[in-house]
Order: structure tokens, then sequence, then C-alpha cells
């Protein structure tokens, strides 16, 4: 017997009758009474359901999608799949994340993605060297600096590596073959599931980005194997800058 079940119930409400109206045994005052316990041990364990719900630590099931809402809005939906305990993480660790910073950006794309990004600030001599520096060599580091776009960064996100779409094999692979347990078949992203879109990795950026700042952002599927100019080809020729959307 556990504290709220129907028996509990029971022995709690033969304990308010006095013994001597109906006697310790009577079949009748038993029915009655258990109909009523049953009834009773329902609402008691609605109410440890509504008890658990009321924090962000116990809740679950849709009300744990609700207080994600409440807090993000649509900006923090549950993955498809994703259980109660890796989403109420994810809300948490939303809620005390580091914002306002140049590593607050690199580490929500992480979290995101997977993979840090690539940035680079104009402005930053980190990020540009300086002659005579040793973080400067001629299309082995650093990147061509200004002063005329101050409070402006440049940002590469990376998709994360998808993980495919299971039983479907790839074009011409000789293992396709339709109804067979690797086959071939029209695919789309849409069965894909638990995708990270390019909208929730813009989404992420701008929850964290300083106001009053402007960040530039491109969004690739793969790391590119050079990347020691990036600062050059940010902000060289019109054409590269266009490639990014302001964010």
């Amino acid at each position: 017997m556990a504290t709220g079940d129907s028996q509990d119930m029971l022995g709690r409400l033969k304990a308010l009758i006095p013994p001597t109206w109906y006697g310790d045994d009577n079949p009748i005052r038993d029915a009655i009474l258990t109909g009523c316990a049953s009834a009773l041990s329902w609402c008691y364990s609605l109410y440890l359901y509504a008890k658990l719900q009321t924090r962000i630590n116990t809740a679950t099931d849709g009300w744990l999608d609700i207080a994600a809402y409440d807090f993000f809005g649509k900006n923090l939906p549950r993955s498809a799949g994703q259980s109660d305990d890796l989403f109420r993480n994810t809300i948490r660790t939303n809620l005390f994340r580091e914002r306002g910073t140049r590593q607050s950006i690199i580490k929500v794309l992480e979290d995101l993605t997977g993979k840090a990004p690539d940035i680079f600030e104009p402005s930053r001599p980190q990020d540009t060297g300086a002659y005579r520096g040793a973080s400067l060599g001629y299309g082995l580091a650093g990147g061509y600096g200004s002063i005329l776009i101050p409070y402006q960064a440049f940002v590469t996100a990376y998709r994360p590596d998808g993980a495919g779409i299971p039983f479907v094999a790839g074009y011409s692979a000789v293992s396709a073959g339709y109804s067979d347990a690797s086959r071939g078949e029209y695919a789309s992203t849409g069965m894909i599931s638990g995708l990270i879109t390019d909208t929730q990795i813009y989404e992420a950026i701008a929850s964290v980005k300083m106001e009053g700042t402007l960040v530039w952002v491109k969004i690739l599927s793969h790391r590119a194997d050079d990347y020691s100019q990036l600062g050059i080809d940010f902000i060289t020729g019109e054409s590269s800058l266009l490639e990014y959307a302001q964010w």
C-alpha cells in the first residue's frame, strides 16, 4: 500500500467512521467507500502530477514544452524524438547561457551544431594580426582589418553532420533495391529527424549577440581545408560580402 493509492484512501475513510455504526465487517459500506477511495486516489495522483509541472526540473510531457515557450517563444522547440531529460537540460542551458560576447556565439553554435564557427572581426588585432607580430603571415595567417566598420563581425557557421536516412542507400549504390533492407528511394530533407535548420542557426546567433553590433553570417555544410586567408576573403570584394546575411 502506497500513500494516496486506493487502499490508502479506503483506510483513511474507514478511520473517519465510528466502527460502532457498521461493525468491522460490512460489505455494503466497503463497496461505497471503495468507490469514493478510487476517486480520491485519482485526484491525489492528479495533484502529484500537477505539482511536478510547476518546476522546470520536474516538468514532463507537453508542460515542459510550455515552459520552454514561456521563456523562449518559438526559438527553442523540442527536437523530434527528444526525451524530457534532454529537453530539460537544453532549457536550463539556454536560461543561464553566456550572452553579449564573442565566446557566447562560439558556445551557442557548438551546442547547436557540434562545430565551432569561424569568427573574424575587422577591428580586432587578434584576428587581423599586426606587422611585426607573430600572428601575421601573408597568405598564412591574419587578414586585412579595418576601423571603418567597427562593432561588426563575420561569422561562418557550419551545419551539423547528418545521420542520413535509415535503410536508404546512396544513389547508384550496389545495395540499393526496393523493399530490401537497404533500398533506393526518392528522399527529401523532411525524412531526416532532428534536422537543424539554417533559421535555427541564425536565431541562435541573434539570441546571444551583443545589442548594437552587426553580425554577418554565412552557413556552410563543410569546413574548407584552408581558412588561412579567412579575414581577407571576408572583406575584399563586394561579391564575397554578399555571401553573408546580416543578423
